[in-house]
């Protein structure tokens, strides 16, 4: 053990003072200062204080005492939850969350540890999860760890540092599993759009019909009222890419609403599955892919691809894509949306009913958008062209239908430089914007 001196009455300008005056020393063990002690730091340290506190930790169990130590013995060190019971718990990751860290309890009435941590995992799959009991049971522990794939079983009674040495190892793999997927998000970001950019370059036409559908799809997602809707609009955003492939005088018959031919059919048939393919080599983008397959399927079975699925069977994106696309087709035909809407109506078993009445409900929506006509530097994000976009020297640039975002005009603003626009543009300008809650993938 290091020793120091403090001397309160001690020294004084380098000399020791008069005996009378002087007062033995007192002797204390010497400490390293605040938070660069190598050694075990106690529970309520400043430094793990400050690497937790934007960090929050769940305990649930049904006993109110049991909770409240866990207060008392960690409030200082980490930013402390508690939830009396799994119900309660549950609640809390829906509405409090996200949680770094989740601690339950195995023993609790009508929902035990392992099935509250399973349906905290479904929850929030980043959370990581712990079990504390009082049962040293083996067959226990290896449920838990299957199927609430828990990270640490603890045993009851656990002592104030286990407990706080076992949440920082819960914290550390919590942000390595966050860091890891930052990463995977920024990649997909950035490959799907590059992937859009190539679209828009190489067939401006295909690109219009995939931002016009995925405003459309965007939009009919905010009726349903579905959630972490990224997976849909980025299908929607893709579905065009295997038109890539195909003639330019196919995709002109196309996108303006002309009668193909039985071989121009077949080819165009195809476009789905090779974007598909393209997009399944991105990893994580499998989902999406699917989408993208089943973009052609009626939801009485018929269509592409031809398998067994019907009704619910098929991808709600899928489903979701073939109604938006099947308008896309009339709109760009010339009929006008609410008898494009009433068109799709004629058509048994093709759509899913309840996707269907959402895009009536767009449609009846946008039927209050004002009709302006603006310079290029008036263009505000929201904003929906009521026209084509040309260059001075008879370039098309971006077509009809499509909402004004960053990426758009940061396009049209570099073609205004250098050879100009055909001016002033007609837009469509919402009442109130509904659905100016997000933007599409690859616009920013």
């Amino acid at each position: 053990m290091w020793l120091t001196a403090w001397c309160i009455n001690g020294v004084a300008k380098g000399r020791l003072r008069s005996p009378a005056w002087w007062t033995p020393p007192i002797w204390r063990p010497w400490a390293w200062p605040g938070s660069l002690s190598p050694g075990r730091k106690n529970a309520g340290s400043s430094s793990r204080r400050k690497l937790t506190m934007n960090e929050k930790v769940l305990f649930v169990d049904d006993d109110p005492n049991v909770l409240a130590s866990y207060q008392r013995q960690l409030r200082k060190a980490f930013q402390v939850e508690t939830a009396q019971g799994p119900e309660m718990g549950l609640k809390a990751v829906r509405q409090n969350g996200p949680y770094a860290v989740v601690v339950s309890d195995l023993r609790m009435p009508k929902m035990d540890g392992i099935q509250f941590l399973s349906r905290v995992r479904e929850l929030a799959p980043d959370t990581v999860r712990m079990m504390l009991t009082g049962y040293a049971e083996v067959e226990a522990a290896i449920q838990a760890v299957n199927e609430g794939n828990v990270f640490r079983f603890l045993t009851k009674p656990c002592d104030g540092d286990t407990l706080a040495r076992a949440l920082e190892m819960g914290l550390v793999q919590y942000r390595l599993v966050r860091a890891e997927k930052e990463l995977l998000e920024q990649t997909l970001r950035g490959s799907i759009k590059v992937l859009t950019q190539i679209l828009s370059l190489l067939n401006p036409e295909a690109f219009g019909r995939a931002s016009r559908i995925v405003r459309y799809v965007r939009e009919i997602a905010y009726v349903l009222k579905l959630k972490n809707t990224w997976q849909l609009e980025t299908a929607a955003m893709l579905s065009q890419i295997g038109c890539i492939m195909l003639p330019e005088i196919t995709l002109k018959k196309i996108y303006h609403g002309h009668l193909l031919d039985p071989e121009e059919v077949q080819v165009f048939e195809m476009h789905p599955f090779i974007a598909a393919d393209l997009v399944k080599q991105i990893p994580r983008l499998e989902g999406v892919a699917e989408i993208i397959t089943y973009q052609g399927k009626c939801f009485d079975g018929s269509g592409n691809p031809k398998d067994d699925r019907a009704g619910e069977q098929i991808p709600l994106g899928g489903r979701i894509l073939k109604v938006v696309l099947d308008f896309d087709t009339l709109v760009a035909a010339g009929v006008r949306k609410n008898a494009a809407v009433l068109e799709l109506k004629k058509r048994p078993g093709w759509y899913d009913p309840e996707i269907l009445a959402a895009l009536e409900t767009v449609v009846w929506i946008e039927a209050r958008y004002l009709v302006q006509e603006v310079s290029f530097l008036q263009l505000t994000d929201g904003m929906i062209l009521d026209e084509d976009v040309w260059t001075l020297t008879d370039t098309l640039l971006v077509t009809k239908g499509q909402e004004v975002t960053p990426l758009m005009r940061k396009r049209l603003k570099s073609f205004a430089e250098t050879v100009g626009l055909k001016e002033p543009l007609r837009v469509l300008v919402p009442y109130r914007k509904e659905f100016s809650h997000s933007q599409p993938p690859g616009s920013a």
